[in-house]
């Protein structure tokens, strides 16, 4: 049970029963009346989450899993003031493949007696979703047919979202490049960039920020950008790179597309390793007026 606070419910008790109904956005009943604004009353709360295993936190407090049905989860608060405002925070992490964790958040406001329907497995445009992805490499002949869709060369400015060892940012100042900025989220594998820049003599045409490529990130001076993250990754950093890139800036992606935006181009090469690598090539336009 969670501690109450002012202007705030905090604690649920999971019901016996989890409901199959398929649930979106708020809904709220049971107005106050005068005479019952000092009664004590529960709120029911539905809440539909993207996968049946996602992880559901209501303010930062862990919940269970139900056996049957999990993706609707059904609960109750403790006794609250009758009518009175107050408000939760949803939070849910799903894995929707073995590389990627996605971490939605949701506030809801609510007075107490009302019913809530929190549907969690739609983005909230207002709060972005969050991303992680484990890193996974593209081998060294990979990397070099990616230099070559991308016609990486003298001048260019190259960013990486998730530059893991930094293996394309070397590769690309080694083209020709100018400059490579990678921003990585996990602190060892900046270390591990950095020691590879070092090792290759780059420290000064090659920078890597410690952080979160899709928060407060500019992308602007990019000619030319580098990704192998996922789709779901990708559809996330797809409207800052819509706003940000500059006509004439190429994308160059292993495997994963963004979503809609149809690339201009996509190969097939084989790798050394004897398995087929798909990339794609986009090519940002002048934007409509």
């Amino acid at each position: 049970m969670f501690t109450p606070r002012i202007a705030r419910a905090f604690g649920l008790v999971l019901l016996a029963l989890f409901l199959s109904a398929g649930l979106s956005g708020l809904s709220v009943s049971a107005q106050p009346d005068k005479k019952d604004e000092k009664k004590k009353v529960k709120s029911k709360l539905k809440i539909t989450v993207p996968q049946d295993d996602a992880e559901l936190l209501i303010e930062n407090k862990a919940t269970k899993i139900p056996k049957d049905n999990p993706t609707v989860r059904e609960f109750e608060t403790p006794e609250l003031e009758f009518g009175k405002p107050y408000e939760y925070l949803f939070s849910v992490t799903w894995r929707p493949n073995n590389y990627t964790v996605l971490t939605r958040t949701k506030t809801i406001d609510f007075k107490g007696g009302d019913t809530i329907d929190v549907d969690l497995t739609k983005a909230d445009p207002k709060n972005p979703d969050k991303a992680v992805i484990r890193w996974v490499p593209t081998p060294d002949d990979i990397v070099e047919e990616m230099m070559k869709l991308g016609k990486v060369g003298k001048g260019d400015i190259v960013y990486e979202p998730g530059p893991g060892d930094g293996r394309v940012l070397i590769a690309a100042v080694k083209k020709g490049a100018k400059k490579g900025v990678g921003i990585e989220l996990d602190p060892k594998k900046v270390a591990e960039a950095n020691e590879n820049i070092k090792k290759a003599g780059l420290q000064k045409e090659i920078t890597i920020i410690e952080g979160d490529a899709l928060k407060e990130r500019d992308y602007s001076e990019a000619t030319v950008v580098m990704l192998y993250m996922g789709n779901e990754f990708n559809n996330l950093l797809r409207p800052i790179l819509e706003k940000q890139l500059k006509p004439g800036t190429r994308i160059v992606s292993h495997r994963f597309v963004l979503g809609d935006w149809a690339p201009d181009k996509t190969i097939k090469v084989m790798g050394a390793d004897g398995d087929e690598y798909t990339l794609h090539l986009w090519t940002v336009k002048e934007k409509k007026k």
